[in-house]
């Protein structure tokens, strides 16, 4: 998948204790495939992982969420573990990030508790969703269909259910980025 992306920015959107293989693994694949991923915070200097059940590695924050906009990048990606979505979800200027790259017709990758950005946004209204088993009820009450699949893309969203979904993740992500950003150029 060498090259599929040159070109294409994508933000990656994080607070505390986001779960770290769900950033590592698809920032990873993105970054192989040519994207030019980003750390986008509210926090600036260093966000901290979650791995499993101990919190984990740092990552370097690339731009703040104040200096942020939907126009900087081509797609977002939305990692998960249950803090940091649940943060990210209490902050408007997080969700209306996030549903900037809806209204602008951008790709939107979201993964495990990371949907919950996608119901504060309404996002999932007529949409099949597929998240953590826990989303179920509030992806139904926000107006989606959940659906217990390790991948699911309904429009410009793909969404999957855990970690060990990443590679048909990142696959799907991958495809959905790879043709937004062919339309666009």
């Amino acid at each position: 998948m060498t090259g599929v992306l040159d070109g294409l920015n994508v933000a990656i959107l994080v607070e505390q204790g986001f779960e770290q293989v769900e950033l590592e693994g698809p920032r990873r694949a993105l970054d192989e495939a040519g994207a030019r991923t980003k750390i986008v915070s509210p926090r600036s200097g260093k966000v901290r992982g979650w791995k499993h059940t101990e919190w984990g590695d740092e990552v370097e924050v690339d731009v703040t969420l104040d200096h942020a906009n939907e126009a900087q990048f081509d797609a977002l990606m939305l990692p998960g573990g249950v803090m940091n979505p649940d943060k990210l979800r209490m902050n408007p200027e997080a969700v209306a990030f996030v549903r900037s790259f809806a209204d602008a017709g951008k790709p939107i990758a979201a993964i495990c508790h990371a949907p919950w950005l996608l119901v504060e946004a309404n996002l999932v209204r007529g949409r099949r969703v597929t998240s953590w088993p826990s989303l179920m009820t509030d992806v139904n009450n926000a107006g989606g269909s959940w659906v217990d699949e390790p991948m699911v893309r309904d429009g410009a969203i793909v969404t999957s259910r855990k970690p060990d979904d990443i590679p048909e993740f990142n696959r799907g992500m991958i495809e959905l980025f790879r043709q937004k950003h062919s339309r666009a150029a």
